[in-house]
């Protein structure tokens, strides 16, 4: 044995035999045999303390009488032993914890509510050809600004009036898609539903803004061939022409009710030339104005599936003249031009003739924009005005040449007198 392990055990031996263990031993009497055996007891308890005292109480070392005593080999293996007891007890409370925490997790995972994920938001729109709903308000927005800068298209250069051209060809492109979404609101039959009735101005025009006549297409109609449209076409230019110094007010369309009013306003100098009547050297004219406007109605009715108007002209008046004594005239309502009349009488008397009933087709139809065209494909932008079917009023324009407004003006900023 080593020199610990000899002490660990004559620790207790020296222990049975102190004074307290002699004196008990000394009260009985020696009685030979009996003393022996009683010491070799005591020898043998002694060397059980020992060994547990220095090994720990542990089974292996619990020996019987005339066992042999635990050798240093013994007590290695024992203390190797319990460290490998200590290390498994200590896994298995790792393990335990581990298995404790990962179950309150999965309680907390089933108590804790899902949240809701995030609706994601939804693509836009989009049809056959690919336009958006937003791509499509851009592209009117480059419409009605070429439209302003050109005066409707009176003043388009070609290349202008070719652009115009393409991004109509889209948009028309688009409300023939069978694919546009509900609240884009473009009409598949745009002459058959009631968003095509109110107040139409036009905003752009691929020739003559009087073009959107129905009584210019009344005529146009009239031709049989081509050569007879081109021939058309020319005295239409002319006609512009010769009025160049009149200037194109609003033009206008009111649907509803199966009719079509159309309105043209125009406004020219009364004195344009002052000069050609006095003697100063003035190139100049009066402030003075002739202005009315150049009414036509018709009859409309769908066809074509809901996408044109077959149109009957009706007649021709000319309205809100300022001009005096004339204003009175034209106010008789047997002035006013019955194209309809005059076409049954030819019908009548002319065997080739037949009342014209042209072809007007709507391609593009919103809340807010109208795409016509006629027979020639000759396109007409219209915006909405309002929802009213009632053709203008005109009965309150004063037949004095603007002379009562130049006179006003004169006192406001002159005279300042009051009335």
């Amino acid at each position: 044995m080593s020199s610990s392990v000899a002490l660990a055990l004559l620790s207790p031996a020296a222990n049975a035999f102190s004074p307290s263990c002699l004196s008990t031993t000394a009260a009985r009497p020696f009685t030979g045999t009996t003393s022996i055996g009683m010491m070799k007891n005591n020898w043998n308890m002694i060397s059980q303390q020992s060994t547990r005292t220095a090994f720990g109480a542990s089974p292996l070392f619990a020996t019987d009488d005339g066992a042999e005593e635990p050798t240093e080999e013994d007590a290695t293996d024992a203390v190797t032993a319990k460290v490998d007891d200590e290390d498994e007890e200590s896994d298995a409370t790792e393990e335990a914890v581990k298995e404790d925490e990962a179950a309150a997790e999965a309680v907390e995972t089933e108590t804790e509510p899902e949240s809701e994920p995030e609706p994601e938001p939804e693509p836009e729109a989009s049809t056959e050809t690919g336009m958006t709903s937003t791509e499509k308000n851009k592209l009117l927005q480059k419409m009605l600004m070429l439209a302003s800068s050109t005066d409707r298209g009176q003043f388009a250069s070609p290349s202008q009036k070719q652009s115009m051209q393409d991004m109509i060809s889209q948009l028309e492109s688009h409300a023939s898609s069978t694919t546009i979404s509900s609240d884009e609101e473009v009409y598949a039959n745009p002459t058959e539903t009631t968003a095509i009735n109110g107040t139409w101005e036009l905003l752009y025009s691929s020739t003559q803004l009087f073009g959107s006549s129905p009584f210019f297409m009344a005529g146009r109609s009239v031709c049989k061939t081509q050569e007879e449209a081109d021939r058309y076409d020319w005295f239409c230019d002319m006609h512009r022409a010769a009025l160049a110094i009149s200037e194109i007010g609003k033009v206008r369309q009111i649907i509803g009710n199966g009719r079509m009013v159309s309105e043209f306003e125009v406004r020219a100098g009364a004195v344009p030339f002052i000069g050609d009547f006095t003697p100063f050297q003035y190139a100049g004219g009066l402030p003075f104005a002739i202005t009315g406007a150049i009414v036509s109605s018709a009859d409309i009715e769908a066809t074509n599936g809901g996408t044109a108007w077959e149109i009957f002209m009706d007649q021709v008046e000319i309205k809100g003249s300022n001009v005096p004594l004339l204003r009175s005239i034209l106010d008789k309502e047997n002035v006013a031009l019955q194209s309809r009349k005059l076409g049954s009488f030819l019908e009548e008397n002319v065997e080739s003739y037949s009342n014209p009933k042209p072809i007007f087709t709507t391609t593009y139809l919103d809340n807010d924009i109208r795409i016509s065209r006629d027979e020639d494909g000759k396109v007409f932008v219209y915006g909405k005005m309002s929802d009213d079917t009632e053709p203008t009023d005109y009965k309150g324009v004063d037949a004095d040449l603007g002379l009562l407004g130049l006179l006003e003006g004169l006192n406001d900023n002159f005279f300042k007198f009051s009335v």
